[in-house]
């Protein structure tokens, strides 16, 4: 992993800092990133749209994309990859301290539980309501986007993220259509 991160993801990290950093971006992406802290909107989101019968199967998906990120990234993947993050990788390796804009995260970097909860919840429900799905997807892609600019995720944490995120939602939504088709003709017999 070291190749990696000093042949791919540090440049595109420092290309990050030395040109998109100013301080409109410097205010706005830790609250942005905020958003995905411990998955809470997404979850919140979840909750109210199981309320709302309309959007039950979209909050219901959701739900169930969100629960199996937590086991897969947090609790799986992340200490078994191990992979600490970029500030101090470039500490270690660099003797260079890079300055944080927000709270100096306390587990290991691959993946991101932030970019994978943001594309389960915005994909689960892109796949149920486009109208409401596509500003979810924006706001998914701005997280993402957060973890890099912030320097508290490498790229490929990020892009392998979107990836695992996309795809839990997609089988959360297969298994929620399985699951009401199963339990529709259960009801007519």
């Amino acid at each position: 992993m070291t190749y990696l991160a000093e042949h791919f993801d540090l440049p595109i990290l420092d290309w990050i800092a030395e040109n998109l950093r100013c301080p409109l971006l410097d205010t706005v992406m830790p609250w942005i990133t905020l958003l995905g802290d411990a998955g809470i909107f997404w979850i919140a989101a979840a909750v109210i749209l199981l309320c709302i019968p309309k959007y039950r199967r979209a909050g219901l998906s959701m739900g169930i994309a969100l629960v199996m990120g937590l086991v897969l990234c947090n609790l799986t993947l992340k200490p078994l990859v191990a992979r600490i993050r970029p500030y101090d990788f470039v500490l270690e390796h660099y003797g260079r301290n890079i300055t944080l804009l927000v709270s100096t995260p306390h587990d290991f970097s691959f993946p991101s539980g932030h970019t994978i909860a943001s594309f389960e919840g915005a994909i689960a429900l892109l796949v149920h309501d486009k109208k409401l799905g596509i500003p979810a997807t924006v706001l998914a892609c701005l997280i993402a986007f957060s973890r890099m600019y912030l320097y508290v995720h490498y790229p490929t944490d990020v892009i392998f993220s979107v990836i695992l995120g996309t795809a839990l939602a997609f089988l959360s939504c297969w298994l929620v259509k399985k699951g009401f088709s199963v339990w529709k003709n259960r009801k007519m017999h």
